[in-house]
């Protein structure tokens, strides 16, 4: 298996791969390639994360099943159906209306109902339902967004694509009293941009 081949060994991430049908969470023209390990272009000059890389950025959070988690950028679902799978709640903000439909759709016909997909700017998070256990970020800018270091409880971890967006590097950090802490590298990878009041300007 490709996520093993990558260093992926956690069994309970490794079977919420094998039940989560990414064929769901696709769109249909694209349904062919929904089991290589590449990305599938999205509406919106967006794309979904491939396999591999969202099962390395997963397990870096170390999920042990009772977290409240922080996606940001849902894409069409995928991810936030195997973090759904590992961990308690699941909250994930995506800024195209579009996508949150069809993330929501998708969702529910797999049957998960501990996900709240909302439509805004993922870089001030959602502090209503704050603190969050992880907080995992889907795009790429040069520093974490400051709102999701003030949503992290202390303890908590987060992951982000840290770079300018086109050439990143992954990176795990750990929230401490003081802010967060550069824990380790997970692996480098391409993103597109993190846009909002706290990211990139969208205009």
């Amino acid at each position: 298996m490709r996520r093993r081949a990558v260093g992926v060994t956690d069994e309970r991430l490794l079977e919420a791969v094998r039940v989560t049908p990414r064929a769901e969470f696709v769109p249909a023209e694209h349904m062919a390639s929904a089991y290589r390990d590449t990305p599938v272009p999205l509406p919106h000059g967006q794309v979904t994360t491939q396999p591999s890389l969202v099962a390395m950025m997963v397990s870096a959070l170390g999920l042990t099943g009772g977290e409240r988690v922080l996606e940001v950028g849902t894409g069409y679902g995928w991810q936030t159906a195997l973090l759904a799978h590992l961990a308690a709640y699941v909250v994930s903000v995506e800024r195209w209306p579009e996508l949150v439909e069809e993330a929501r759709r998708r969702l529910a016909g797999q049957g998960h109902d501990n996900t709240a997909i909302v439509l805004g700017d993922g870089t001030l998070g959602l502090p209503a339902r704050a603190p969050y256990d992880a907080v995992i970020v889907c795009a790429a800018f040069p520093e974490v967004p400051e709102p999701l270091v003030a949503q992290l409880r202390s303890g908590g971890r987060l992951v982000q694509p840290i770079g300018p967006g086109g050439h990143e590097r992954v990176e795990l950090y750990q929230r401490r009293a003081h802010g967060l802490v550069h824990r380790a590298t997970v692996t480098s990878a391409y993103f597109v941009r993190l846009y909002g009041a706290h990211g990139y300007d969208q205009h």
